[in-house]
């Protein structure tokens, strides 16, 4: 007792050359759906500035000056795209973000005094735990935060003087 295979219902009412591509098709458009939604990720480890106003105006004026390469690093942006994050390198790899809170350990004009000053600015050092750091450039209308990783560099504030023209130039 042989069972014969039939075709759905809905199927058989179609003539036959569209029957014979139902199926291929369904699966072929499942294949396009799946790829297209296959983007890059977005980086968690990066977290998105949102300045407002004129801080705003200024990191976007920054990002437009920023070079292509760093430090023999080539830019390589983190998805998804902002104006106000940029990066070099893939690992590790500088990242300054532009629009950035007051950085949580600078609390007094004090402090200030003994960061280290290039091209007229001042740029706030943070340790990090892998030997890098991270620098906020203050006194300025935008505060400025470049992350060099251990590693990445020779000296970690090169990247901070590679950039300090840039800085100087777009945010007042």
């Amino acid at each position: 007792m042989t069972r014969e295979l039939r075709a759905p219902r809905f199927l058989s009412a179609l003539p036959a050359p569209v029957r014979w591509l139902a199926v291929p098709t369904a699966l072929a458009c499942t294949v396009v759906v799946l790829i297209g939604s296959w983007g890059p990720p977005a980086d968690p480890d990066i977290e998105t500035p949102e300045p407002r106003g004129k801080a705003a105006e200024y990191c976007r004026a920054l990002a437009a000056g920023l070079p292509q390469e760093l430090l023999g690093h080539a830019r390589k942006d983190p998805s998804p795209a902002s104006p106000y994050v940029a990066a070099w390198a893939s690992s590790p790899r500088i990242v300054l973000r532009c629009g950035v809170p007051h950085p949580e350990g600078l609390v007094d004009e004090k402090q200030e005094e003994i960061a280290p000053t290039i091209n007229d600015v001042t740029w706030w050092p943070e340790p990090l735990g892998d030997g890098g750091y991270r620098f906020t450039a203050t006194q300025r209308a935008a505060f400025v935060e470049v992350t060099v990783p251990g590693g990445a560099t020779g000296n970690p504030l090169d990247a901070a003087a590679a950039l300090s023209d840039l800085v100087k130039v777009a945010i007042p």
